[in-house]
């Protein structure tokens, strides 16, 4: 009980820090650039043309940074989570975004298996829970898109993908999703739910959020619409989990062609404790892509990658704050 107390403590006094800082950065405003699909018109030639030379001229499909247009199971993720006003949000905000990257390659590297390689991700937060209301009362800040900019350029010159994190506050996820829809166009852009920090009602860091299957859902349909209609190659999407009902309705959760959903494995602690959680939210009676997330500064005797790959059922996706 007393290690449990001194964990929350932990967890209440890191997170709400961090959020005074996002609050008090929350008037920086970025300027918004639509992305473009890039896509032009065909040029007609001569009526002589066959159906093959047409056919070899049509575009080819859009595929992910490492080739091919399905994530799992061929490539493993690793990611790094965080965002740049404070390293207290996780690793992906210490230094610059290639520093990053490059931290995060060498963090990668024993994941990488000959039959199996690692996909890079930076996880960014897109959405961050705040501990004030804002001009809008919703407790969260909206990320510029000048640093959405700047971390997808990064993983864009590292191969990898850009996952957008929503810690909601006190708005809903599919509000938050639409305002990031030019970015999800982006053939390498995927989505994280974090219901830890849906907290409707209270503060965020005050009290531990949830959502329900339902919700997920409405955001899972938007987001396969999008890569139906962009034919776009199939997109990342996780939903963090941190507590057994923080995803009520969790067997209801629709899983649409083209959208990989991930139910990850959240929360710090030693090595027999975030095992065990994980074999509970993995032997539910769900059947989800697996993700896993360790914390470099909160876990005790951080496990190493070689720990990690032993858990079964092997995460699908693994992801360092």
């Amino acid at each position: 009980m007393a290690d449990s107390r001194r964990s929350l403590d932990v967890y209440r006094r890191r997170r709400l820090a961090a959020l005074g800082v996002i609050a008090a950065a929350s008037a920086l405003l970025g300027a918004a650039v639509g992305a473009g699909d890039g896509s032009s018109g065909a040029t007609t030639r001569q009526a002589a043309k066959t159906t093959a030379d047409n056919q070899a001229r049509a575009p080819k499909p859009t595929e992910l940074p490492l080739g091919g247009r399905e994530i799992f199971p061929r490539f493993r993720v690793v990611a790094f989570y965080g965002a740049p006003q404070s390293h207290e949000l996780g690793a992906l905000g210490i230094g610059s975004p290639d520093a990053a990257v490059r931290r995060l390659a060498k963090q990668a590297r024993p994941y990488a298996k000959k039959t199996r390689p690692v996909l890079l991700a930076l996880e960014l937060l897109a959405d961050v829970a705040n501990r004030d209301p804002g001009m809008d009362g919703l407790y969260r800040t909206r990320q510029p898109a000048s640093i959405i900019r700047r971390y997808l350029a990064a993983a864009r010159r590292a191969k990898a993908l850009l996952v957008l994190d929503i810690q909601p506050g006190h708005a809903d996820f599919l509000t938050e999703t639409r305002h990031l829809d030019r970015w999800l166009r982006e053939p390498d852009v995927g989505l994280a739910l974090d219901p830890e920090w849906h907290t409707p009602g209270a503060v965020p860091g005050t009290q531990i959020g949830s959502v329900q299957a339902e919700d997920v859902n409405a955001v899972v349909r938007h987001v396969a619409a999008i890569v139906r209609k962009y034919q776009l190659p199939e997109k990342l999407f996780v939903v963090h989990q941190f507590t057994p009902d923080m995803i009520a309705g969790k067997q209801s959760v629709q899983q649409p062609p083209g959208v990989a959903v991930t139910m990850n494995v959240d929360g710090f602690g030693d090595r027999p404790n975030k095992i065990s959680k994980y074999h509970q939210f993995t032997h539910d009676g769900t059947r989800f892509h697996r993700g896993y997330k360790l914390f470099y500064e909160e876990d005790t005797n951080l496990m190493t990658p070689g720990s990690v790959l032993a858990l079964q059922p092997r995460p699908d996706f693994v992801v360092y704050e």
